[in-house]
Protein backbone atom coordinates (compact mmCIF):
# COMPACT_ATOMS: atom_id res chain seq x y z
CA UNK A 1 0.00 0.00 0.00
CA UNK A 2 1.77 3.24 -1.25
CA UNK A 3 1.95 5.83 1.48
CA UNK A 4 0.82 9.15 0.84
CA UNK A 5 3.58 12.23 1.71
CA UNK A 6 3.32 14.22 5.06
CA UNK A 7 0.44 16.77 5.55
CA UNK A 8 2.00 20.36 4.25
CA UNK A 9 0.51 22.83 7.41
CA UNK A 10 1.12 25.53 5.03
CA UNK A 11 -0.69 24.53 1.66
CA UNK A 12 -3.71 23.20 1.20
CA UNK A 13 -4.56 23.68 -2.53
CA UNK A 14 -3.23 21.83 -5.29
CA UNK A 15 0.09 22.12 -7.09
CA UNK A 16 0.69 22.93 -11.24
CA UNK A 17 0.31 19.80 -12.78
CA UNK A 18 3.34 20.37 -15.54
CA UNK A 19 6.84 19.51 -15.77
CA UNK A 20 9.59 21.56 -16.98
CA UNK A 21 10.43 20.99 -20.60
CA UNK A 22 6.51 19.60 -21.52
CA UNK A 23 5.77 20.28 -24.84
CA UNK A 24 2.08 20.84 -25.87
CA UNK A 25 0.01 22.22 -28.77
CA UNK A 26 -1.79 25.25 -28.35
CA UNK A 27 -5.22 25.33 -29.78
CA UNK A 28 -5.74 29.32 -29.40
CA UNK A 29 -4.81 31.83 -32.04
CA UNK A 30 -2.53 33.95 -30.78
CA UNK A 31 -0.95 37.28 -31.91
CA UNK A 32 1.91 39.76 -31.13
CA UNK A 33 1.23 43.51 -31.50
CA UNK A 34 4.51 45.82 -31.52
CA UNK A 35 3.50 50.04 -32.99
CA UNK A 36 -0.28 48.90 -33.91
CA UNK A 37 2.00 46.01 -36.48
CA UNK A 38 0.89 42.64 -36.06
CA UNK A 39 4.35 40.76 -35.18
CA UNK A 40 3.26 37.21 -35.78
CA UNK A 41 -0.33 35.30 -35.99
CA UNK A 42 -0.88 31.76 -35.24
CA UNK A 43 -3.05 29.26 -34.44
CA UNK A 44 -0.61 26.41 -34.47
CA UNK A 45 1.71 27.77 -31.26
CA UNK A 46 3.08 25.55 -29.33
CA UNK A 47 3.38 25.26 -24.88
CA UNK A 48 6.30 25.18 -23.84
CA UNK A 49 7.29 24.73 -19.98
CA UNK A 50 10.08 26.52 -19.15
CA UNK A 51 9.61 26.01 -15.78
CA UNK A 52 5.84 23.83 -13.85
CA UNK A 53 4.20 26.94 -12.93
CA UNK A 54 2.99 28.33 -16.62
CA UNK A 55 4.26 27.77 -20.55
CA UNK A 56 5.21 30.04 -23.07
CA UNK A 57 4.72 30.10 -26.28
CA UNK A 58 6.63 29.41 -29.45
CA UNK A 59 5.66 30.21 -32.96
CA UNK A 60 6.29 28.71 -35.79
CA UNK A 61 8.63 30.89 -38.04
CA UNK A 62 6.43 30.73 -41.07
CA UNK A 63 3.53 32.29 -38.69
CA UNK A 64 5.83 35.78 -38.32
CA UNK A 65 6.46 38.49 -40.03
CA UNK A 66 9.89 37.93 -40.74
CA UNK A 67 10.71 41.52 -42.25
CA UNK A 68 10.61 42.41 -39.00
CA UNK A 69 12.87 40.32 -37.64
CA UNK A 70 16.71 41.34 -37.01
CA UNK A 71 19.24 38.85 -36.96
CA UNK A 72 21.75 40.15 -33.75
CA UNK A 73 24.48 37.49 -35.26
CA UNK A 74 24.51 35.54 -32.04
CA UNK A 75 24.29 31.92 -31.54
CA UNK A 76 22.69 30.61 -28.23
CA UNK A 77 23.63 27.02 -27.21
CA UNK A 78 20.48 26.23 -25.08
CA UNK A 79 19.62 23.08 -23.93
CA UNK A 80 16.86 22.57 -26.54
CA UNK A 81 18.51 23.23 -29.30
CA UNK A 82 20.84 26.02 -30.83
CA UNK A 83 18.85 29.34 -31.67
CA UNK A 84 19.97 32.97 -32.92
CA UNK A 85 19.16 36.25 -31.32
CA UNK A 86 17.27 38.31 -33.22
CA UNK A 87 15.59 41.72 -32.52
CA UNK A 88 12.55 43.47 -34.00
CA UNK A 89 12.46 46.71 -36.01
CA UNK A 90 8.77 48.01 -36.72
CA UNK A 91 8.98 51.25 -37.94
CA UNK A 92 11.06 54.19 -35.77
CA UNK A 93 10.28 51.14 -32.99
CA UNK A 94 13.76 49.25 -32.50
CA UNK A 95 13.63 46.17 -29.28
CA UNK A 96 16.94 44.24 -28.92
CA UNK A 97 17.21 40.94 -27.84
CA UNK A 98 13.50 40.53 -28.29
CA UNK A 99 13.90 36.95 -30.04
CA UNK A 100 15.11 33.25 -30.19
CA UNK A 101 15.10 31.51 -33.63
CA UNK A 102 15.34 27.95 -33.13
CA UNK A 103 17.51 26.27 -35.88
CA UNK A 104 17.60 22.42 -37.06
CA UNK A 105 19.24 20.75 -34.31
CA UNK A 106 16.09 21.96 -31.88
CA UNK A 107 15.00 19.70 -29.80
CA UNK A 108 11.01 18.45 -28.85
CA UNK A 109 9.77 20.02 -32.12
CA UNK A 110 11.00 23.29 -31.53
CA UNK A 111 13.11 23.15 -35.00
CA UNK A 112 11.73 26.61 -36.88
CA UNK A 113 10.05 28.17 -34.24
CA UNK A 114 10.57 31.45 -32.28
CA UNK A 115 10.34 32.35 -28.79
CA UNK A 116 9.77 35.95 -28.27
CA UNK A 117 10.26 37.86 -25.00
CA UNK A 118 6.75 38.77 -23.14
CA UNK A 119 7.74 42.18 -22.72
CA UNK A 120 8.80 42.75 -26.25
CA UNK A 121 5.73 43.04 -27.50
CA UNK A 122 3.17 46.10 -27.04
CA UNK A 123 0.28 43.59 -26.29
CA UNK A 124 -0.43 39.72 -26.69
CA UNK A 125 -3.94 37.84 -27.47
CA UNK A 126 -5.19 34.77 -27.36
CA UNK A 127 -8.05 34.82 -29.67
CA UNK A 128 -9.27 38.39 -29.80
CA UNK A 129 -8.56 38.31 -25.83
CA UNK A 130 -5.70 40.58 -24.69
CA UNK A 131 -3.44 38.70 -22.27
CA UNK A 132 -0.97 39.75 -19.32
CA UNK A 133 2.10 38.68 -17.93
CA UNK A 134 2.69 34.96 -19.62
CA UNK A 135 -0.03 32.79 -21.22
CA UNK A 136 -2.72 31.14 -19.40
CA UNK A 137 -1.58 27.64 -18.16
CA UNK A 138 -3.91 25.06 -19.82
CA UNK A 139 -3.84 22.92 -16.71
CA UNK A 140 -4.31 26.18 -14.13
CA UNK A 141 -8.41 26.53 -13.19
CA UNK A 142 -9.82 29.58 -11.90
CA UNK A 143 -12.93 29.72 -9.90
CA UNK A 144 -14.78 32.85 -8.24
CA UNK A 145 -17.10 31.04 -5.85
CA UNK A 146 -19.98 33.20 -3.64
CA UNK A 147 -19.85 31.80 -0.06
CA UNK A 148 -21.15 32.31 3.04
CA UNK A 149 -18.37 31.65 5.18
CA UNK A 150 -17.19 34.11 7.97
CA UNK A 151 -14.14 35.67 7.12
CA UNK A 152 -12.22 37.78 9.51
CA UNK A 153 -8.66 39.69 8.10
CA UNK A 154 -6.11 40.82 10.87
CA UNK A 155 -2.44 42.02 11.56
CA UNK A 156 -0.87 42.80 14.25
CA UNK A 157 -4.31 42.64 16.19
CA UNK A 158 -6.12 44.88 14.19
CA UNK A 159 -9.27 43.91 12.08
CA UNK A 160 -8.55 45.33 8.74
CA UNK A 161 -11.82 43.45 7.16
CA UNK A 162 -14.68 41.17 7.76
CA UNK A 163 -17.47 39.31 6.02
CA UNK A 164 -19.84 36.92 6.04
CA UNK A 165 -20.31 36.95 2.21
CA UNK A 166 -16.90 36.74 0.13
CA UNK A 167 -15.94 35.59 -3.03
CA UNK A 168 -13.63 32.75 -3.22
CA UNK A 169 -10.73 32.42 -5.53
CA UNK A 170 -9.91 28.89 -5.88
CA UNK A 171 -7.12 29.18 -8.42
CA UNK A 172 -4.54 26.08 -9.05
CA UNK A 173 -1.06 26.47 -7.54
CA UNK A 174 -1.97 29.38 -5.42
CA UNK A 175 -3.50 29.66 -1.82
CA UNK A 176 -7.40 30.31 -1.51
CA UNK A 177 -8.02 34.28 -2.16
CA UNK A 178 -10.83 35.79 -0.09
CA UNK A 179 -12.55 38.78 -1.73
CA UNK A 180 -14.72 40.79 0.45
CA UNK A 181 -16.83 44.02 -0.04
CA UNK A 182 -15.68 47.34 0.39
CA UNK A 183 -18.18 48.00 3.09
CA UNK A 184 -16.68 45.42 4.95
CA UNK A 185 -13.16 46.55 4.92
CA UNK A 186 -11.73 49.06 7.66
CA UNK A 187 -10.50 51.77 5.54
CA UNK A 188 -9.43 53.83 8.58
CA UNK A 189 -5.95 51.19 8.58
CA UNK A 190 -5.52 51.36 4.58
CA UNK A 191 -3.06 53.74 2.66
CA UNK A 192 -3.39 54.34 -1.08
CA UNK A 193 -0.50 52.77 -3.12
CA UNK A 194 0.30 53.41 -6.69
CA UNK A 195 1.38 49.75 -7.05
CA UNK A 196 -0.62 48.24 -10.12
CA UNK A 197 -0.24 44.30 -11.47
CA UNK A 198 -1.07 42.06 -13.60
CA UNK A 199 -2.72 38.65 -14.00
CA UNK A 200 -3.09 36.42 -16.65
CA UNK A 201 -6.60 35.30 -15.45
CA UNK A 202 -7.64 37.87 -13.44
CA UNK A 203 -6.81 41.32 -15.37
CA UNK A 204 -5.32 44.43 -14.29
CA UNK A 205 -5.32 45.78 -10.57
CA UNK A 206 -7.88 48.98 -10.49
CA UNK A 207 -6.13 49.78 -6.76
CA UNK A 208 -3.68 48.54 -4.37
CA UNK A 209 -3.00 49.42 -0.61
CA UNK A 210 -0.74 49.41 2.12
CA UNK A 211 -1.45 48.98 5.67
CA UNK A 212 -0.78 50.70 9.12
CA UNK A 213 -0.56 48.98 11.96
CA UNK A 214 0.94 50.10 15.47
CA UNK A 215 4.12 48.33 14.27
CA UNK A 216 4.32 50.64 10.99
CA UNK A 217 3.55 50.44 7.69
CA UNK A 218 3.39 47.08 5.72
CA UNK A 219 3.44 47.92 2.22
CA UNK A 220 0.90 46.38 -0.80
CA UNK A 221 -1.19 43.95 1.44
CA UNK A 222 -4.74 44.25 -0.64
CA UNK A 223 -5.71 45.05 -4.09
CA UNK A 224 -9.37 44.78 -6.25
CA UNK A 225 -10.23 44.40 -9.66
CA UNK A 226 -12.98 47.05 -11.11
CA UNK A 227 -12.85 45.60 -14.09
CA UNK A 228 -11.90 41.84 -13.87
CA UNK A 229 -11.73 39.15 -17.12
CA UNK A 230 -15.06 37.54 -17.33
CA UNK A 231 -13.91 34.32 -15.65
CA UNK A 232 -13.82 36.08 -12.41
CA UNK A 233 -16.49 38.63 -12.65
CA UNK A 234 -17.91 37.71 -9.22
CA UNK A 235 -14.84 39.61 -7.71
CA UNK A 236 -15.82 43.46 -9.63
CA UNK A 237 -14.70 45.85 -7.01
CA UNK A 238 -14.03 43.90 -4.03
CA UNK A 239 -11.00 43.71 -1.77
CA UNK A 240 -8.34 40.96 -0.90
CA UNK A 241 -5.65 40.70 1.12
CA UNK A 242 -2.11 38.65 0.71
CA UNK A 243 -2.87 35.79 2.82
CA UNK A 244 1.27 35.68 3.24
CA UNK A 245 1.42 38.20 4.86
CA UNK A 246 -1.74 38.91 7.48
CA UNK A 247 -3.53 36.45 9.42
CA UNK A 248 -7.32 35.07 7.95
CA UNK A 249 -9.32 33.23 10.42
CA UNK A 250 -12.36 31.49 8.15
CA UNK A 251 -15.41 29.97 10.15
CA UNK A 252 -13.61 31.12 13.64
CA UNK A 253 -10.27 28.74 12.94
CA UNK A 254 -7.28 30.32 12.11
CA UNK A 255 -5.48 29.76 9.08
CA UNK A 256 -1.95 28.91 9.05
CA UNK A 257 0.10 32.17 6.31
CA UNK A 258 0.78 29.96 3.18
CA UNK A 259 4.82 30.32 2.52
CA UNK A 260 3.98 31.19 -1.78
CA UNK A 261 3.99 34.82 -2.49
CA UNK A 262 2.16 35.37 -5.87
CA UNK A 263 -0.49 37.69 -7.09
Amino acid sequence: MAHAEAADPHRNYPLMAAAKDRVEPAPRRVRGVVDGAVVFDTDRALYVWEWPYYPQYYVPLDDVEERLLVDEGRELRLHLGTARRHGLRVGDVERSQAARVFADDADLGLKSHVRFEWDAMDAWFEEDEQIFVHPRNPYVRVDALRSHRSVRVELDGVVLAESTSPVLVFETGLPTRYYMDRSDVAFEHLEVSATRTRCPYKGITSDYWSVRTPSGLHEDLAWCYDFPTPAVQAITGMVAFYDEKVDVVVDEIPRPRPLTHFG
